[in-house]
């Protein structure tokens, strides 16, 4: 019952920034560049799309829920972040870093399933393109992005639930950037084995079995895009991929390297750099990616300015 009431009034304190106010400064303008060119480009992709009926299709449906989540995903750990850089308080309470743990792994979740989704979008549109109208109607689609977003939170809902069982009654600074998995299992002074498994069956089911599908449809796509004859058809249709495959690579590459890497002398240092990746710069570069590797989106940006 003691260990219990420990926990329950336990606040948290995030100490990975041990500079000067300085330097601290000199982060929130680099984390508050970071986000506001975040969800500048997120959301201008979602109101190009919206705004633009030509681009009312499937794979820019899924691109627009893309750019949402991703500003709802920096939005989570990153305005927290810049108020403790900015007024030195690093004190966090146990509700609010569980609400921050739970929305943050639901985002997560969700832009794995729906990376997935554009995937399969891709394969069928490259290598059934004569199904393609059937299989990707509009009804398929809104039900590939809703059960993304239902198995995304009800999933993160799992996860928090069995994380709030553990016991704080030691050191309660945590050495991450936010209230992460990881960083809040080290703090617990239980036995930790049964959940460090959990997590790590949590990353093969929702991290790497989705990677290793993905990467299996772009095997079949690079097969198909191959056989094409003629060359410009062959090169817009494998630039239509490499947006999205490069996005797979730089989000999915951080959060395997993340929670699926084995420990290390320089295990929290790495950690560091791969949530700065996963947190601030990968939402930031993936409406990039797609805007200037995207014809369609430019004429349609283009459109926009010019009316």
């Amino acid at each position: 019952m003691l260990m219990e009431n420990q926990t329950l009034h336990t606040d948290f304190y995030i100490i990975v920034f041990s500079t000067t106010i300085g330097k601290h400064i000199l982060l929130f303008v680099l984390f508050g560049f970071l986000y506001l060119v975040c969800v500048l480009w997120n959301m201008i992709i979602v109101i190009t799309i919206y705004v633009d009926p030509h681009l009312h299709i499937p794979m820019y449906f899924f691109l627009c829920n893309l750019s949402f989540i991703d500003v709802l995903y920096s939005s989570v750990t990153l305005p927290k972040l810049m108020e403790i850089l900015l007024s030195g308080n690093n004190r966090v309470s146990f509700t609010a870093c569980f609400a921050q743990l739970f929305f943050f792994t639901s985002m997560a979740c969700t832009e794995i399933l729906l990376l997935t989704a554009m995937a399969v979008d891709r394969y069928v549109a490259i290598c059934n393109p004569l199904h393609y109208t059937m299989l990707m109607k509009k009804r398929n689609c809104i039900l590939l992005v809703a059960s993304s977003w239902v198995a995304g939170y009800s999933n993160s809902l799992f996860v928090t639930i069995f994380a709030s069982y553990l016991s704080f009654c030691g050191s309660k600074n945590i050495n991450q950037l936010f209230c992460d998995i990881k960083a809040l299992t080290k703090l617990s002074c239980g036995d930790t084995d049964g959940f460090q498994a959990m997590i790590f069956i949590e990353a093969i089911i929702m991290g790497l079995c989705p990677f290793l599908l993905i990467l299996m449809s772009y095997a079949k796509i690079l097969s198909n895009i191959l056989k094409i004859s003629m060359t410009k058809k062959r090169n817009k249709t494998f630039s239509t991929c490499t947006s999205h495959l490069t996005v797979l690579l730089l989000f999915y590459g951080t959060l395997l390297f993340m929670y699926m890497r084995p420990p290390s002398e320089n295990s929290e240092y790495l950690d560091h750099i791969f949530s700065v990746f996963y947190l601030a710069v990968t939402p930031m570069l993936n409406p990039l990616i797609y805007s200037l590797r995207n014809k369609e989106i430019k004429n349609a940006l283009v459109k926009i300015l010019t009316c």
